[in-house]
């Protein structure tokens, strides 16, 4: 059975309302939780930006039972690995073994507020020697080196949890599956394809969770949902290169200009019917992918989409098929 997941979108809400919707979200039967990691909203529609480690603390408190993780958080740019190998632990005893570091090699939106945005594979290299240094960390040692990217000089943590976080890395292509399925314990994604999932299974991750995400709108108004979808998340089709690349919300509102209401429509399911979501789901599933995190788009909507989610989505999503195997 595929695992459901809530998305907390810190584009979108306040950090008090981010954990408010945590809350209803456990509550009605969602199988975990991811959190975005940003500095800045990819479009002013959507308003928001806290500091998502702030809130992850709290919802850690405020919930009890539901799984966190990072969706994803770049430990390259913004973050040296070492303060989120620190920040990861923290969390991980503050939710009783309830964390799991999602980790990506980042986007220009956020990570250029500390300076130089490097190449592709300049951030691949250096998202490779972070986890690096993430794990020795997590094993309790002293760690000191100077890498190709990073100097730690006698870092040590001393509050370890029992179990470290699981090490999740995000993915878009052969080299990104290579470095997650050498390096991470599960394979994350937005987009549903199978040769993510086989490419990962080659590199070492065979038989790991792969979790993907997908945006949908609820509202019993089609339109409206059409109308929200598109003012909020109309970048959703530039894909991975695209938007690593862009600077500021200008920019993604510019690349953007000529997405319609109607090519949002038909990419993201919008509405109140349950079987449009469960068909977007099933190609995740179809995929290879293990967990799918949904993202309603629309920070004011999340409680109404929460209580539909209970009543109607949620009982045909948990009985789709899926045995999560995947051949090396």
């Amino acid at each position: 059975m595929v695992q459901i997941g809530y998305t907390m979108m810190t584009e979108q809400a306040g950090p008090r309302q981010l954990v408010d919707h945590l809350m209803h979200a456990e509550d009605v039967g969602f199988d975990f939780s991811v959190t975005s990691d940003r500095a800045f909203p990819r479009l002013r529609a959507q308003g928001h930006s806290p500091y998502a480690w702030s809130v992850l603390g709290a919802a850690a408190q405020a919930t009890s039972e539901i799984p966190l993780m990072t969706f994803v958080t770049c430990p390259t740019m913004r973050y040296h690995p070492a303060v989120v190998a620190q920040k990861a632990a923290t969390l991980q005893i503050l939710s009783e073994g309830r964390f799991r570091l999602g980790l990506g090699s980042g986007e220009n939106l956020n990570e250029h507020v500390v300076g130089d945005w490097p190449p592709a594979d300049m951030r691949l290299e250096m998202l490779g020697e972070a986890v690096g240094i993430i794990r020795e960390l997590f094993r309790g040692e002293h760690v000191s080196r100077r890498g190709g990217y990073f100097t730690v000089d006698s870092a040590k943590l001393w509050d370890l949890p029992d179990e470290p976080p699981p090490i999740g890395v995000a993915v878009s292509g052969d080299r990104s599956c290579g470095l997650a399925g050498r390096l991470a314990d599960l394979m994350i994604a937005v987009e549903p394809a199978r040769s993510l999932t086989e490419s990962f299974a080659r590199a070492g991750g065979a038989g790991k969770p792969r979790v993907g995400q997908m945006a949908i709108c609820y509202d019993t108004d089609r339109d409206v949902a059409v109308r929200r979808a598109h003012e909020q998340f109309k970048s959703f089709g530039m894909g991975w290169k695209v938007n690593a690349e862009l600077p500021h919300p200008d920019s993604f509102a510019a690349a953007t200009r000529c997405v319609r209401p109607e090519d949002v429509a038909e990419a993201i399911p919008c509405g109140d019917d349950p079987e449009a979501v469960v068909e977007a789901v099933r190609g995740f599933v179809d995929a290879g992918f293990t967990e799918v995190a949904l993202v309603q788009i629309g920070g004011s909507t999340q409680h109404d989409f929460l209580a539909w989610a209970e009543d109607k989505l949620l009982p045909e999503l948990h009985a789709l098929g899926g045995d999560g195997a995947m051949a090396a």
